[in-house]
Formats: C-alpha cells, sequence, structure tokens
C-alpha cells in the first residue's frame, strides 16, 4: 500500500464525514441563528429557548435525509471491504 493509496483514503474518508455531518450541522446552526434574532429582537432573557427548535429541526433533519446519510455510510465502507485485498499488499 503506498502513500498515495492511504492519503486518497483518507480524504474520502473525511469527504464522508463532511457530507454525513453538514446537514444537521447547518440545521442547527440556521434554528439557532433564528432564535438569536427573534431573542435579541423581542429581548427575551430565557437561554433554553434553543433547545425545543433545535431537536424538532434535527428530528426533522434526520426524518428527511437519514437514509441518504446512511447510504453515504455504507457505500464508503463496501468500498473499503471491496478493495480490502489491495489494503493488506
Amino acid at each position: 500500500m503506498t502513500v498515495q493509496m492511504v492519503t486518497d483514503m483518507m480524504q474520502d474518508a473525511i469527504m464522508v464525514v463532511l457530507k454525513t455531518a453538514a446537514p444537521p450541522l447547518l440545521v442547527s446552526l440556521v434554528i439557532g441563528l433564528t432564535v438569536s434574532v427573534f431573542q435579541t429582537v423581542t429581548s427575551i432573557q430565557e437561554q433554553t429557548l434553543t433547545f425545543v427548535p433545535k431537536m424538532v429541526g434535527m428530528f426533522a433533519c434526520l426524518m428527511l435525509l437519514g437514509h441518504w446519510m446512511l447510504n453515504n455510510m455504507t457505500t464508503f465502507m463496501a468500498d473499503l471491504w471491496a478493495n480490502f485485498s489491495i489494503y493488506i499488499r
């Protein structure tokens, strides 16, 4: 196994992690910013106000994109196992 193969495999792994984690993180970021702006405009000082909308948003995101996220991860793992004989040389 060459250094280039290891580098490519690690690059693919990092891209799978980023593609899989990005949608829930972006949903959480948008909801958090929206609630923060709402709190600033209305002068509400409640710290726990963002918890419920973020949980609902994350649940909805996982329900909508969970199949796609799981498919990305399983495809990557299947590719790793399919090329396992190349990796042990």
